[in-house]
């Protein structure tokens, strides 16, 4: 409406001086024409100059003085020719009056303000607070002298007002027609696209602005764990696959087929595919064999071991699936001493609370060389661990189904004044790795631990639940500082 009417109205005018008298002529409020001048102007409709008037206008007690006179005119007006008691003269008038009244007769030398009593000093005063606001109030010009003492009372304020004048732009049309943003289905069925005035395309217009990525407290922790494998010259085994068969989970390991990890209380299967197909036969039988009858002076679990249960498929309970591949691939070679470490999800059917998750991940190191003993293992879990910055250890004898002797990991805790568990370790038993075809002499030391748990204390997160998975904050991950480990 207002666009129509500044529009039709330059189609028989050359300008529109004043856009405030222009909306009252027409019957619209200001703001309403001056957005539609704003909007027109954008798109060269019109040429819009500013108009800016600035004028001083009375505050509500400068009204007040206008309609009623000054507090020190009505003050000099309530003493009589014969003086007042200042009492009496108090009780005549407003508390406010009599306060601003007192003062400023005084400063004006209109009234004598003894102890008790009040009088005049003058016989005639004139209002020229109240002549200047009526003044103002009318529009008429006042000094600027007038106009700073009206200003120090805050009986005046500089108020400023804008407007435009308009004139007709270079892409002026009696009527505005709405430019298209986009060419729609109906556009096209319709056939209107043809009359159709598209919107430019404003390439210098700034996009929302990209916030950059931002690094989880896991990765920080998990790279700089990862640092430390490769300084003590350790190569990554391949993790990506997050499914694996139950025979490389779980039988390659030793670990017998009714082991209370297997139920699926605690494992996670997989309904399809259900069960692998790809599996070394010639390794398998070998491995059948050490779980039914034993071997290598061991005289094994004495049970009837079923096909079907190591082919079933799941999600990996540790990464240590991962390594017994690795180790059945370096058997089929002639031998050569490696170090291998992994940091990986695992997944285990557990209760979820503030200390466990269905999906964390484990960090895993292993040596594989002739000759290894349990001091070697010690030695390297005090040089892996001081890495970490725990260089107060001690070691727990424990049992693993696939390591033979086991020993869990305790590190003392600064800030709990307390030992707490950090990891599993142990060697790798023969029934694991000679049926995999590696030389007799040869030994494995691994350990393990999880990423989580020094994560948590390093960044003092009390549970996991905030650490990692849909409950997480993001402005954690934005504002986590940087990971030292070993500091």
């Amino acid at each position: 409406m207002a666009e129509g009417a500044i529009l039709g109205y330059l189609q028989n005018n050359d300008e529109i001086a004043n856009s405030e008298k222009f909306a009252a002529d027409f019957g619209f409020s200001h703001d309403e024409i001056v957005n539609a001048i704003r909007s027109l102007h954008g798109f060269r409709f019109i040429d819009a100059q500013d108009i800016r008037r600035e004028r001083w206008v009375l505050t509500e007690e400068g009204k007040t003085y206008a309609a009623g006179g000054s507090p020190e005119f009505q003050l000099f007006s309530a003493v009589p020719l014969e003086g007042i008691a200042r009492e009496e003269l108090q009780k005549k008038l407003d508390p406010a009056v009599y306060k601003i009244g007192c003062q400023q007769a005084i400063k004006n030398k209109w009234v004598e303000m003894a102890k008790t009593h009040v009088s005049r000093k003058v016989q005639h005063a004139d209002d020229k607070v109240k002549d200047l606001l009526l003044r103002i109030q009318n529009g008429e010009a006042v000094n600027q002298e007038d106009i700073d003492a009206l200003k120090r009372r805050k009986l005046i304020i500089q108020q400023v007002w804008k407007g435009n004048s308009v004139r007709k732009g270079p892409k002026y049309a009696p009527e505005r027609k709405r430019a298209a943003t986009d060419l729609t289905r109906e556009n096209l069925q319709r056939g209107d696209w043809k009359e159709l005035e598209f919107k430019e395309y404003n390439f210098s217009a700034k996009g929302q602005p990209v916030e950059g990525g931002h690094l989880h407290p896991l990765l920080k922790v998990r790279r700089q764990v990862q640092t430390i494998f490769l300084n003590m010259g350790f190569e990554e085994m391949p993790t990506n696959n997050y499914v694996e068969s139950s025979f490389w989970n779980f039988d390659a390991l030793f670990q017998p087929q009714q082991h209370p990890a297997r139920d699926s209380h605690d494992t996670f299967f997989l309904k399809v595919p259900s069960s692998t197909k790809m599996l070394p036969e010639d390794y398998v039988e070998r491995v059948k064999e050490i779980h039914e009858s034993g071997g290598y002076q061991s005289r094994g679990y004495g049970y009837d071991w079923k096909r079907e249960e190591a082919n079933k498929n799941l999600l990996r309970t540790h990464t240590t699936a991962v390594s017994s591949r690795m180790l059945y691939a370096l058997a089929q070679k002639p031998f050569t001493p490696k170090k291998y470490y992994s940091i990986d999800r695992v997944f285990r059917n557990e209760a979820v609370d503030r200390t466990h998750l269905a999906e964390f991940h484990q960090i895993e190191g292993l040596i594989c060389d002739r000759g290894l003993t349990l001091g070697d293992l010690i030695g390297v879990l005090h040089d892996f661990f001081s890495r970490l910055g725990m260089s107060k250890l001690r070691f727990k004898p424990a049992y693993n189904p696939y390591t033979e002797p086991s020993m869990e990991i305790f590190s003392y805790h600064e800030g709990f004044k307390k030992w707490v568990e950090v990891g599993n370790s142990g060697m790798f038993r023969p029934e694991m790795l000679l049926p995999m075809g590696l030389p007799e002499d040869v030994r494995v030391i691994a350990w393990g631990l999880s990423l989580e748990r020094p994560t948590m204390i390093l960044y003092g997160i009390d549970n996991i639940r905030d650490l990692f998975g849909p409950k997480v904050d993001l402005s954690l991950i934005k504002r986590n500082p940087l990971c030292r480990l070993g500091l």
